[in-house]
Parts: structure tokens; C-alpha cells; sequence
């Protein structure tokens, strides 16, 4: 199941639920909890409920190990890559953007305050005519 083909839950999934959509025993979705691969809320009652983010990790998950033969030790190794690496593209976005700021902020500014400001200081500038 894709994430295309779910409805989207405000509450989340049971595990037995998810174990039957995924065609899983619901211990392996305990395990893959206790060995930090799944995090999923609980209820009030202390239900395990799985979110659509949830459900697109455990599609991953899945992936690399039916299709890709990875080992549980392997696929955290990927996850946590993966985390890593959105987190940076965020960061990398962020930046960019301040970066975009900065310059139209700097290109609106009057000429002596874009020098002041400029990121790269440079002298004042002399024009020198040569005759011949």
C-alpha cells in the first residue's frame, strides 16, 4: 500500500491494522520499535498509533528489506542517513534564503551604505586617464 492509496487519519493506525495492510505479523512491528526504527504515538490507553509519516518510513523500511535484503542494523544505518540528510537540505534552504535577503536587502540600500555593508569591503575607486 503507497501512501497515495491511504486515507488520511487524524488519530493514526492500530497495529493491527497496519500488521494488515502490510501483510506483517504485529511482532515485527513491535521490533521494529524496540530497535528504534518505528516511533509511534500512543493513545491515552497506551494503543500504538501509527501516522501516515509512520506508515511512509515503515514503506521504506519494507522496501529494503523484501526488495534490497537489508539487514535491521543496515536499515538504521540508511534512516538516520536519511534524517541527517533532511535536516541539512533544511539548514542549506535556510541559508539560501537569508542569502537571497541579505543581497535585496543590500541591492535596495543607497550606494555608500551598500559599500559599508558590502560583503567584500572594497576601496574607493579612482578613474586614471592615460593620454597618448
Amino acid at each position: 500500500m503507497t501512501a497515495r492509496h491511504r486515507k488520511k487519519a487524524k488519530a493514526g493506525y492500530m497495529i493491527s491494522a497496519v500488521a494488515e495492510l502490510y501483510h506483517l505479523h504485529p511482532q515485527t512491528l513491535r521490533l521494529y520499535e524496540r530497535v528504534g526504527l518505528l516511533k509511534p504515538s500512543r493513545s491515552q490507553g497506551n494503543t500504538r498509533l501509527y501516522t501516515d509519516q509512520d506508515l511512509e518510513r515503515l514503506e521504506v523500511i519494507l522496501n529494503l528489506t523484501r526488495e534490497l535484503g537489508v539487514n535491521l542494523a543496515g536499515i538504521e544505518i540508511i534512516l538516520n542517513m536519511r534524517d541527517r540528510m533532511a535536516e541539512m537540505q533544511s539548514q542549506m534552504h535556510e541559508f539560501i534564503e537569508f542569502v537571497r535577503d541579505e543581497v535585496a536587502r543590500t541591492l535596495s540600500a543607497p550606494n555608500e551604505r551598500r559599500a559599508r555593508n558590502a560583503i567584500v569591503r572594497t576601496g574607493p575607486r579612482h578613474a586614471i586617464r592615460v593620454e597618448k
